[in-house]
């Protein structure tokens, strides 16, 4: 039987996270020699090149990317039972890594991730933004721990498993004279209204633009955005009225100085913490999921 030589493993998947040799010897205390001929052992034992050059520095073969992943779990696997056994000191902080998909609003984003920090040890939390495809491929090289998004991943072709956290109704927002105004006569007064609206395509954008359709409103769309947050920023001097999630109403009107109209009937958002793992092990993970279902969305339990 054939074994794979976990030292070579090791230095490959350090040489890896530092992208280069040169920075791996600090991390390894070894020379450059040295850990370039583990590296050489490994390739040949696995029969495949696992690093190209790339100016100064060294990118993984696509070969190398799914050592580096299977590295990855090996070693966090390693750290986790060494911490288990050594019963791990209290003023080490826990290190979460978490991908934000820039639909998902940022009050929204922090009511998920508060509990982190009352399980009352240390945590580190690192918070990436960007859109849900190049988070999905971050999770997939285990650049992230998390993710969170307003939609489930699916034929991505990334492993990935959707954990539902629930749901929320949405309200419709503006500037306190705005709102007013758009209360009187609700809905029929939105026909014709200034309306700030999220790109179409999202999730949200899509039950908006159904619910219009439904009810034959024909607003005035003056603005479309990418950001949640810029959104608000707009509605707040008065441009017009915007959606946003009912389970966060009273935060968004106190940031804002917004106040809301009215709920849109059937037009909700689901939210999903996507995982690499179909079983959530990390325990910040899941104090995350479990308060998210049980104190601000509805209907976490399902799905």
């Amino acid at each position: 039987m054939e074994w794979l030589n976990y030292h070579h493993l090791l230095y490959f998947w350090v040489v890896a996270r530092e992208g280069s040799i040169s920075k791996a010897t600090e991390q390894l205390n070894l020379t450059q020699p040295t850990i370039s001929a583990q590296l050489r052992a490994l390739e040949d034992s696995l029969g495949e090149k696992l690093f190209e050059r790339a100016g100064r520095g060294l990118e993984l073969t696509e070969a190398g990317r799914v050592v580096f992943r299977y590295a990855d779990e090996i070693f966090t696997l390693g750290r986790e039972l060494r911490d288990t056994l050594r019963d791990r000191p209290t003023g080490r902080p826990r290190r979460l890594t978490v991908g934000i998909a820039d639909a998902v609003p940022k009050l929204i984003a922090w009511r998920v991730l508060r509990p982190a920090y009352a399980m009352g040890e240390p945590v580190e939390m690192v918070c990436r933004e960007a859109p849900s495809e190049t988070l999905l491929a971050q999770l997939a090289v285990h650049e992230l721990d998390l993710v969170l998004s307003d939609s489930p991943a699916s034929g991505t072709g990334v492993r990935a498993f959707n954990h539902f956290l629930g749901e929320s109704e949405t309200t419709l927002f503006a500037a306190p004279a705005l709102a007013n105004t758009l209360r009187k006569g609700f809905p029929q007064s939105l026909d014709g209204a200034p309306l700030l609206l999220p790109l179409r395509g999202t999730q949200l954008r899509r039950g908006v633009d159904q619910w219009l359709e439904a009810n034959g409103l024909r607003p005035r769309i003056i603005g479309e955005f990418e950001d949640p947050a810029l959104m608000k920023t707009f509605a707040r001097g008065a441009m017009g009225a915007f959606p946003g999630p009912a389970a966060i109403e009273k935060e968004i009107e106190l940031q804002y100085g917004v106040r809301a109209i009215e709920r849109l009937p059937d037009v909700r958002e689901r939210f999903y913490a996507i995982s690499p793992e179909r079983r959530i092990r990390n325990p910040i993970v899941v104090a995350i999921t479990d308060q998210a279902r049980k104190e601000l969305f509805e209907g976490g339990t399902r799905g």
